[in-house]
């Protein structure tokens, strides 16, 4: 699969860039927490809090999962549907007016391409990714 020239650094650098994404957001979870929180019930959520932060380990650790390559289909597959989900319950455009709605509409819309880039990841999970740790289940 990663056999043309230069696919396997190709490879390697968008783990990196679309998983250190996932990681500087999660551990922006731990850095403004009393903001997010904030956020987090001002949109009906429960325990707010606990939501904060454990989706803050979800987004590490998925992040992590992609560059690393250890366990990469959970972490995929966890950043997947975090991101399908936290787009319906946190972005609801359809719920906002003006320009509220036009920034919920483009937080949604990077929730959902960043959701279906999870999911190519979950699809190549099983197979040997080149500068790699390979750990799997």
């Amino acid at each position: 699969m990663f056999e043309a020239t230069g696919v396997d650094v190709l490879f390697a650098l968008a783990r990196v860039l679309f998983g250190g994404i996932f990681v500087f957001l999660g551990v922006n979870h731990f850095l403004d927490t009393d903001s997010m929180t904030e956020y987090a019930a001002y949109k009906g959520l429960p325990a707010p809090k606990l939501a904060v932060l454990s989706s803050g380990v979800l987004l590490v650790f998925g992040g992590l999962s992609i560059v690393l390559g250890v366990l990469p289909m959970v972490g995929a597959g966890a950043l997947a549907l975090f991101l399908f989900v936290s787009a319906v319950t946190m972005h609801d455009f359809w719920n906002a007016e003006g320009e509220t709605a036009q920034t919920e509409l483009t937080s949604f819309l990077k929730n959902i391409y960043g959701g279906g880039g999870a999911l190519a990841f979950v699809v190549l999970a099983n197979t040997t990714w080149p500068y790699a740790l390979n750990v799997g289940l």
